[in-house]
């Protein structure tokens, strides 16, 4: 990071203070601690590309760019003729074949009456067309436990790091796809494969579409023939070093939690989405010039509310054990605040817990 933090948790610092009689260097602990929150946060870093210990050939390096040696420079000008103009091509090719036979065969599979062929030849065209899209990326994707894989009826989970986490999981089985709506090409491909597969795209911003999927989430669970739905609770596009708050409503309609992690390697591409830099299309071309994008895919064992257990402590117990799985931090914040404000509610929350800290600590003291 920017600065170098001191990972003793405040509780214990506070009550360390509390030891000794009060001195007026004491406030220049919660001076530090203010400074640290306004040069570096731990929410908003969570928004921009990872960073990485040592340069990986890429454009992206933990500083701007400065002449080393005119060997490394030799090196990194054959790479990006190698990226753009042997790599770029061929990926190109291969996303355009699988963008397009995933428009047209969802298109025309739409068209067939409701029924098992339509459902059988929905998964193929998904299937093959995600293998594809994997193919143009250079995927190299290591599947843990598959004794784990979602099974129909069923609600698969999974942290958020870009859209192609979904292509992601489809290259190893067909699930049924509950997100936001996009526009440009993103939008073209949800229009298309809504009319083969009982996908659910709504817009955030309307809460009449949100009691709808609710509502349209329990029905597809009680269907124990209907694929399972994959749900990404976080709402957001994180960058792979955390998981943030789930939302609770994945976890209140019911069903078995299928949760997976899913870990990319930074080393050879950086497969985080910023939305509010980057478009679509401009994502596509980063990802596509990068060497690879590998990554580890995690199946846990389901999971199931347990009796006493509210929505927010069961979406916690599952992002907890995502987290410990993917080696990623876990964090109790909304992914929203990504476009969003805090909260007043938040800060109200912060303030409680800082105030029992000094109260409790004190009165120890």
């Amino acid at each position: 990071g920017i600065i170098e933090r001191d990972e003793t948790p405040m509780e214990k610092e506070i009550a360390l203070l509390h030891r000794a009689d009060f001195e007026f260097s004491h406030i220049f602990y919660f001076c530090r601690k203010g400074f640290e929150a306004i040069v570096e946060d731990e929410v908003t870093q969570r928004f921009s590309s990872e960073e990485l210990l040592s340069w990986n050939l890429l454009t992206r390096t933990n500083v701007n760019f400065h002449y080393i040696s005119l060997r490394l420079t030799v090196v990194w000008v054959i790479g990006v003729i190698v990226r753009y103009c042997f790599l770029l091509p061929l990926r190109f090719t291969l996303a355009a074949i699988g963008i397009t036979s995933m428009i047209v065969g969802t298109t025309v599979v739409g068209q067939l009456p409701n029924g098992s062929v339509k459902n059988y030849l929905s998964e193929v065209v998904h299937l093959t067309c995600s293998r594809i899209l994997v193919r143009a990326l250079s995927g190299t994707i290591h599947y843990h436990n598959k004794e784990n894989r979602p099974q129909k009826g069923g609600i698969c989970v999974a942290n958020h790091t870009s859209p192609i986490d979904a292509i992601i999981l489809t290259n190893d089985g067909c699930y049924a796809m509950v997100g936001q709506v996009h526009g440009g090409l993103m939008g073209v491909i949800q229009r298309a494969t809504v009319k083969a597969c009982p996908h659910v795209w709504f817009e955030r911003s309307e809460m009449k579409d949100r009691h709808l999927v609710t509502k349209r989430l329990r029905e597809h669970v009680a269907d124990k023939s209907k694929l399972p739905i994959l749900i990404f609770p976080e709402g957001t596009c994180i960058n792979n070093t955390s998981v943030m708050m789930f939302k609770k409503g994945s976890f209140e309609i019911g069903g078995t939690i299928y949760p997976v992690a899913i870990k990319y390697d930074p080393q050879f591409g950086d497969a985080f989405w910023n939305s509010s830099k980057y478009n679509i299309v401009s994502y596509l071309l980063r990802i596509m010039t990068s060497w690879a994008i590998v990554c580890n895919v995690w199946y846990l064992p389901p999971m199931v509310r347990k009796e006493g257990e509210d929505a927010v402590q069961f979406a916690n117990r599952v992002r907890s054990a995502i987290a410990r799985q993917g080696g990623l931090t876990e964090l109790p914040w909304d992914g929203g605040l990504k476009r969003a404000k805090v909260k007043d509610t938040f800060k109200e929350e912060q303030q409680k817990n800082y105030s029992k800290m000094l109260v409790r600590n004190g009165s120890v003291g």
